[in-house]
């Protein structure tokens, strides 16, 4: 009798012990949450060539990586490659993957072919790729279902921000300096100059940009370049220059504050992040009239939150425009007057709304 008894208990032990094991199971990769029901959920990012303080990409991204850990008590970590070809970036994915960081945030197009490579290579880790898409070689597109694509509408930044210049401004000539003409950046200077169209046709703005005005650098690093550009511009009596340019946008803004020193009225017009802090001159003074904003932070964090919720939108490209307000223009812009940030405002519900279509075609440019 006691051995029989015996036998039902360690059989339902046995079985206890089976379905536990069953249970803890983990989810395929790309079945979303898969990282977040580990043991250890630990997130990782690799910067592009700048600095995690360059006001811009890496910075932006890191913060909304900071953000998430610091809410949801995860390890966070980010490693800078030592070059800039898709070796070194592979290479520090692999660091970050071998040391338990599985899911990784890389922001900028020249992660494409790294992602595309990557999310084949680590099938079980998660990546987000911000300002652009996992391709190949041949430029063939694929996101698989580990991978998240993050897109940004920089036209209606750049619209809302020539919006407000133009409405701050008055009259006058602007400018626009690119780094290297890729989409994102010519969708910012396409956006402003519709913007400043708008307000031209809506509010008696007489706002002008000359072709000679525009111009793309080449790069997003040479500051030197970039200064001179803008002293070119401001001599030739640019009020204002939109500075889509990285490094190259340094240069414009060191240019105007130099100006501004001297008594001379330069302004620019930030990227990426609120650059006012960067254009500070004098006590509280910046030359930065206002700044197209895209919420990197925002999109960074979202996609983290998302995989600690299960919710991962792995295999997708994503959209961040006025609608989910992943794009605008800072809360708070000191050299706005009160009025044009009312308007500002307005123009940007309408945005929202659908009242006003913000192309990011070349063909809405300024005649």
């Amino acid at each position: 009798m006691f051995k029989k008894v015996s036998a039902v208990l360690l059989a339902t032990m046995m079985t206890v012990t089976l379905l536990a094991g069953c249970g803890s199971t983990p989810s395929p990769a790309g079945s979303g949450g898969t990282a977040a029901t580990a043991a250890k959920f630990k997130v990782g990012m690799v910067t592009d060539s700048g600095t995690i303080d360059d006001k811009s990409f890496n910075q932006g991204t890191w913060e909304g990586v900071q953000k998430a850990g610091k809410e949801f008590g995860l390890e966070t970590k980010y490693l800078k490659p030592t070059g800039t070809t898709e070796a070194d970036y592979l290479k520090e994915i692999g660091n970050l993957y071998d040391a338990g960081y599985k899911f990784i945030v890389t922001p900028g197009f020249k992660f494409s072919t790294t992602i595309f490579q990557a999310q084949d290579k680590y099938q079980d880790g998660k990546f987000v790729i911000i300002d652009a898409s996992p391709a190949g070689k041949d430029g063939k597109e694929s996101i698989k279902p580990n991978t998240v694509a993050i897109f940004f509408a920089e036209q209606e930044s750049g619209f809302v921000a020539g919006v407000a210049t133009a409405l701050q401004l008055k009259e006058g000539d602007v400018g626009f300096i690119g780094g290297m003409e890729i989409p994102p950046v010519q969708h910012y200077n396409w956006g402003f100059q519709q913007g400043i169209k708008y307000a031209n046709d809506n509010f008696s703005t007489k706002i002008n940009i000359k072709p000679e005005n525009v111009v793309y650098q080449g790069t997003f690093s040479d500051v030197a370049a970039g200064q001179q550009l803008a002293a070119h511009m401001f001599d030739s009596g640019v009020k204002a220059v939109f500075a889509a340019a990285g490094g190259v946008g340094v240069g414009a803004i060191n240019e105007a504050k130099a100006r501004a020193k001297a008594g001379k009225q330069a302004w620019i017009v930030g990227v990426d992040v609120d650059q006012f802090k960067d254009g500070v001159y004098d006590g509280s003074k910046s030359i930065i009239l206002t700044s197209a904003m895209k919420k990197i932070d925002i999109a960074a964090y979202d996609m983290i939150k998302a995989e600690k919720e299960g919710k991962f939108p792995g295999g997708k490209s994503m959209i961040f425009n006025s609608k989910n307000n992943g794009i605008g223009i800072p809360d708070k812009n000191p050299n706005l007057s009160a009025d044009v940030t009312t308007k500002v405002a307005d123009v940007f519900k309408k945005i929202q709304s659908g009242d006003i279509k913000v192309s990011p075609d070349k063909g809405s440019l300024i005649k």
